[in-house]
């Protein structure tokens, strides 16, 4: 029972979970843009990855973090455009051209890092994403040591969740967003461009996983590994459903998962067997995507072509 207090009081299990959820709840916000214009977006893998590599290669060139980020964010909405026009234009599958977008990064990736880098891999100098401290709550016990200190991107990625939730809910673009999502056909009566709607979503949602996998390769690591997203972006999307396609709901399931994950790192070398622990995150990702927690319903238009009648 003192093992398991200790665990649970520790504030750094909880800073962990923050850190842990950051890539997930970027990747599911965006996510969250995309599905609600209409597009399935399952590539958020395969754009994490992008962003990842990118990023760390412009900040290596540039000798700057911050042009990493901006480079890691812009090649992730390069990425999400190469699933919107074949999506949006050519009414391909979307679910099929989101898998091959994912196997496709990962041999990019993995292509670019061996040809631009060799063996040896991204270079150690490649400068990191810098460390925040909010004074103001650092010096409070417990609060201030699960959220006083962290990577930029972890605020980012707190102020990104509010922005995506204002903007779905209380703008008038998100109000089109959802309206396109919901019935398209109604919407382009009134005027609004489903495409253009579609396509903005689906580029919003790549430049928050770009974001996502910037978060991996700067802010965690300062180096690019081969498949370092290990999944994160299968579990946003799973994040997603839980969160029932709104950017709280997709933050708070995130927090569900990094906090599963931060677990079964604090419990190595207790004698639990973490490996046992380390796959709550994917049970989590299979019963979301299952429907057995709650039936979550997607917006109507969800992964249906659509034709212009005009």
């Amino acid at each position: 029972m003192n093992f398991w207090m200790q665990i649970f009081a520790n504030p750094e299990l909880y800073a962990a979970t923050l850190a842990m959820a950051t890539p997930i709840a970027l990747a599911a916000v965006g996510g969250t843009f995309s599905e609600r214009t209409g597009v399935v977006n399952i590539a958020m893998e395969g754009i994490m990855l992008v962003g990842a590599f990118f990023g760390v290669m412009v900040a290596a060139a540039t000798h700057s973090a911050w042009l990493g980020m901006f480079g890691g964010v812009i090649a992730g909405g390069l990425m999400a455009l190469a699933l919107a026009w074949p999506a949006i234009r050519l009414q391909s599958d979307q679910v099929i051209v989101g898998m091959a977008l994912n196997v496709f990064a990962g041999g990019l990736t993995a292509f670019l890092l061996n040809t631009v880098y060799g063996y040896n891999g991204t270079p150690t100098s490649t400068p990191s994403l810098p460390i925040v401290t909010l004074p103001w709550i650092s010096h409070i016990p417990f609060i201030g040591q699960v959220i006083g200190q962290h990577d930029v991107v972890v605020y980012l990625m707190f102020l990104f969740v509010i922005l995506g939730h204002f903007t779905l809910f209380h703008t008038n673009l998100g109000l089109r967003m959802r309206a396109v999502g919901e019935h398209p056909e109604a919407a382009e009566t009134v005027g609004i461009s489903v495409v253009k709607i579609r396509y903005l979503g689906v580029t919003i949602g790549g430049m928050l996983s770009g974001l996502a996998g910037v978060y991996l390769s700067l802010g965690m690591l300062s180096s690019f590994e081969v498949n370092m997203t290990n999944g994160r972006g299968f579990i946003a999307l799973a994040a997603m459903i839980f969160g029932k396609w709104t950017p709280f709901g997709a933050f708070g399931a995130a927090l569900l998962f990094g906090f599963a994950t931060a677990l079964s790192i604090a419990l190595q070398g207790s004698g639990v067997s973490a490996n046992l622990v380390g796959i709550l995150p994917y049970a989590l990702t299979i019963v979301a995507l299952t429907g057995l927690i709650g039936r979550s319903r997607p917006p109507a238009a969800d992964g249906l072509p659509y034709v212009a009648t005009k």
